[in-house]
């Protein structure tokens, strides 16, 4: 059994880990069932959830939902190991990505796209052992590399664990009197401080902010899809991005499977127009990018209310291995060095962060 591999093995002799999940402060347990069906949703329930880039999503109903900055009672934090700093490998090196970067802005130049994310997937193999519980990196990350949308995901049964860094809202529902309310929060733009922002930068950001316009305006009331905050700074550890939000009112008919259907995958982590963007990662890119740049966070599906954040920054266990995303947003402004160096950028700590070793106790 493939969660085997990541179990965590207790002083009696004894190995489990528990299924469980964080996302921000909110913590769930008691595991109930999983689904890649996202029309379970309708049944009601509680959900974590983790949606790959391509492929099936993981639904998991759990029973137990807490909030707080700690694990509750009966999450159970294993031990972390992870690989030697020099191990990691890419799918891309940096003349191969130059190269993507090339093919990209030609594919801008004929008017195919406007703007593309190109990725590449960093991989390294895990020590052998019991030490590679994702509750147990979430932790180490949250104490390395604070982000406002980080958690987990662990399923071993199912050969689920993800761990997530994230820094992006893909979407957060709210129901109030007045129906639902959503929003997104789409990042484009990334420098080491606010003053390395270039018009580049800003430039990017308006065009996937009226990408997820086009996006919310598909579910949403008529005339309700605004942009109440545009182009702001925002700080993260190590580095600065450009944030915007989008928001809109979702039609009263508008279930679950409809809103992903018209969002996923998130504009910020593909380019615009979506569906060319589409067509150029696939033909450009040369790794799966598996649940990077997908979404993860919740879903209540008996009040309507979610949070789902865009899954970058985010580690994955994949066999013996542990997988980690980075990429950055192609325009025909773009240096292909320059947007290396990005990739780098966002991957540099985290990596960092991810490669130390950590044995349970405060973070």
């Amino acid at each position: 059994m493939q969660g085997d591999r990541f179990a965590h093995r207790h002083q009696d002799g004894h190995v489990s880990l528990n299924p469980c999940a964080r996302m921000g402060d909110v913590w769930a347990r008691d595991l109930v069932r999983v689904s890649r069906d996202v029309t379970v949703l309708e049944s009601g329930g509680r959900w974590a959830v983790a949606i790959p880039y391509a492929g099936l999503p993981v639904l998991a109903q759990f029973a137990t939902w807490s909030r707080g900055a700690s694990p509750p009672s009966g999450v159970d934090v294993g031990d972390w190991t992870g690989p030697a700093a020099g191990s990691w490998q890419t799918s891309m090196d940096e003349s191969a990505y130059c190269e993507g970067v090339a093919a990209v802005r030609e594919a801008i130049a004929e008017g195919t796209v406007y703007q593309a994310n190109l990725c590449r997937v960093m991989s390294a193999l895990l020590p052998e052992g019991d030490a590679r519980d994702v509750a147990a990196l979430d932790r180490l990350l949250a104490s390395g590399n604070p982000s406002p949308h980080g958690g987990f995901l662990r399923l071993p049964e199912h050969g689920v664990h993800v761990a997530s860094a994230s820094p992006e809202l893909f979407l957060s529902v709210a129901t109030g009197p007045g129906g639902r309310e959503v929003l997104s929060g789409p990042i484009k733009g990334t420098g080491r401080t606010e003053e390395e922002l270039a018009e580049k930068d800003r430039a990017e950001n308006v065009m996937i902010v009226d990408l997820v316009r086009n996006d919310l305006s598909r579910v949403s009331i008529p005339g309700t899809v605004s942009v109440p905050d545009l182009l702001r700074v925002e700080h993260h550890p190590g580095l600065v991005h450009l944030v915007s939000r989008v928001r809109g009112e979702l039609r009263p008919e508008v279930g679950w499977q409809e809103l992903l259907e018209a969002t996923f995958p998130p504009g910020s982590v593909t380019g615009a127009p979506k569906s060319s963007a589409l067509r150029i990662i696939r033909d450009v890119e040369t790794a799966s990018r598996d649940y990077y740049c997908g979404a993860i966070g919740w879903i209540d599906a008996d009040s309507g209310d979610a949070e789902l954040a865009v899954a970058i920054r985010t580690f994955w266990c994949d066999d013996e291995h542990l997988r980690f995303g980075t990429g950055a947003g192609i325009t025909w402004a773009s240096d292909a060095s320059a947007e290396w160096r990005e990739t780098e950028l966002k991957a540099s700590r985290l990596v960092e962060v991810a490669s130390g070793s950590w044995k349970g106790g405060a973070a």
